[in-house]
């Protein structure tokens, strides 16, 4: 016993000084049964020494399908990121200055799920809460409503009704922590726990991450997946990132290093030679989608970016391939009351029905007790010179690589 204890003080001393340096705050459990509606800390408490004022808070919506929204911001001193616990820790908008990161949805209210029928419309429903900057799209499907096959409890071959982008995020998060590190580089740090949990059915974990430096322009967003069941399970996760104004007005361009662009569908063949190109909002638009292979570089990166007209202001993200292997772009430049936005979203796969994405080889699977991780980073550039910068780098992963424009879409079956 007395050697047990050596061993355990050993442990903590050895932690300790890394403990010391970071400040840990539990804000909602559903392990030890604790909410908090209310919280805030900043600089002042835990980094007095800090170069710049920050602060996170965490507050209650009201009315409405808003009702019982948690919310949490996070203030860097330079970049402000609005997060939702409730709707899976997906990002509401983010804030840089005059530069919204985030678009102008018909939906003006951040939707309670328990207000949401994904089955609706037939399996459409998922759209009457969507007006997220970043929202996850998986962990069991994340593509088009529509049949899937699947082994029921008895082991038979049974037909299942997916609907569109998953349910992860509209599953509210477990468990939710703030995390301060207290020495430079000072960073903050929105942990959340989201299960996907069912008897007979998926046992997927999903702890994300959304951190950002003191007084930078950037924020990551870092999630680990885990398999909490005995056996090999199938997922899917897609990151459904979305801009509007003022990145995205008439004459913005979309800039990433491919290998190769798909039509999702005849409409978007239309449109393959200039799928780079925006147009300003026009009412009846159908919206075109593109598939696309991104390239990666020596280190394993790839990049994407969306810039405005003028080439002064702009949005990367930075992913990688063997994480993230494919890329899709998402056009839908209609009118501005009906939802002016497009979205880049890095994925496990691409956006078609699961059963589809699965004969074409784009469903992975998970091995009871594994883990995968995926890491985005997004940069927000502000000025000509920074613009041209992160176009260059779009360009140096291109190399002389030139993308193969397919003109025809996919057979899907």
């Amino acid at each position: 016993m007395a050697r047990i204890r050596r061993v355990l003080l050993a442990v903590a001393t050895l932690f300790a000084p890394a403990l010391a340096q970071q400040s840990t705050q539990v804000l909602l459990s559903s392990d030890r049964n604790i909410n908090m509606p209310q919280w805030q800390s900043d600089w002042r408490k835990l980094t007095p020494d800090a170069p710049t004022a920050w602060s996170i808070r965490k507050y209650v919506l009201h009315g409405g399908k808003q009702e019982g929204v948690d919310v949490i911001l996070l203030d860097n001193g330079k970049l402000i990121i609005s997060i939702c616990p409730t709707r899976g820790m997906g990002i509401l908008w983010a804030k840089l200055g005059d530069v919204r990161l985030g678009w102008d949805s018909p939906i003006k209210e951040i939707v309670h799920p328990r207000n949401m029928n994904l089955q609706m419309r037939g399996g459409l429903g998922w759209l009457e809460g969507f007006n997220e900057l970043v929202v996850r799209c998986g962990l069991e499907n994340t593509g088009q409503p529509g049949t899937d096959k699947f082994i029921n409890n008895l082991g038979d071959e049974a037909a299942m009704e997916l609907t569109v982008h998953g349910k992860i995020a509209n599953i509210p998060a477990s468990e939710v922590e703030v995390i301060v590190e207290k020495q430079p580089p000072y960073r903050l740090r929105v942990r959340g726990r989201v299960d996907e949990r069912m008897f007979f059915g998926p046992k997927l974990e999903l702890w994300t991450e959304v951190s950002t430096e003191v007084g930078s322009d950037t924020l990551r967003i870092s999630d680990t997946l885990t398999n909490r069941g005995a056996s090999e399970q199938e997922f899917q996760i897609l990151y459904h990132c979305n801009f509007g104004r003022p990145m995205l007005e008439e004459g913005s361009t979309f800039l990433a290093a491919v290998e190769r662009i798909v039509p999702f569908n005849a409409n978007a063949a239309k449109g393959i030679t200039s799928y780079d190109q925006y147009a300003g909002p026009k009412a009846g638009f159908i919206e075109q989608v593109y598939w696309m292979y991104p390239l990666a570089d020596s280190d394993g990166k790839s990049m994407a970016m969306l810039q405005n007209k003028a080439k002064d202001r702009a949005v990367s993200i930075t992913f990688s391939p063997k994480e993230l292997p494919y890329l899709t772009l998402w056009k839908n430049t209609t009118a501005e009351e009906e939802g002016y936005v497009t979205g880049i979203e890095p994925g496990s796969g691409f956006t078609a029905n699961r059963r589809v994405e699965r004969k074409a080889g784009r469903v992975p699977k998970l091995a009871g007790g594994a883990t995968r991780q995926f890491t985005l980073d997004f940069g927000i550039h502000v000025g000509s010179e920074a613009v041209r910068r992160a176009a260059a780098r779009v360009r140096e992963i291109q190399g002389s690589r030139k993308p193969l424009l397919e003109e025809s879409p996919p057979k899907m079956q």
